[in-house]
């Protein structure tokens, strides 16, 4: 059973929108922090889902602009971490778990 189940601002429950803050990476993250006032823990989760997956989206970019190693690294490097990583964080948050990944999760702690 979810530990973090009390209501958030957008009437859903506290674990729903946190794994919601990783459904569409930095976009939803972006959307709930913006949304999400009150409840400290969705607010972690959707600030750990900006930093995240914007800085895969931005590394994808750069890499694009490198020929041929960092097309490699574009589509068969970056979209497997991606996968793994949104599909932890999602199941962790749905848990009611405050899961933080190295450097990000704390920087996220500290200003949600």
């Amino acid at each position: 059973m979810p530990e973090n189940t009390e209501r958030t601002s957008l009437g859903l429950d506290a674990n729903v929108a946190a794994a919601l803050a990783y459904l569409l990476g930095w976009i939803s993250g972006a959307i709930l922090l913006v949304t999400e006032r009150q409840n400290r823990f969705v607010r972690f989760h959707a600030l750990q889902s900006v930093i995240v997956f914007g800085t895969l989206s931005l590394a994808w970019f750069l890499f694009l602009s490198i020929p041929l190693l960092g097309w490699l690294i574009s589509f068969i490097l970056i979209p497997p971490i991606s996968v793994i990583v949104w599909l932890l964080l999602m199941f962790k948050a749905y848990q009611g778990e405050q899961f933080k990944l190295p450097i990000v999760g704390d920087i996220a702690a500290q200003r949600a």
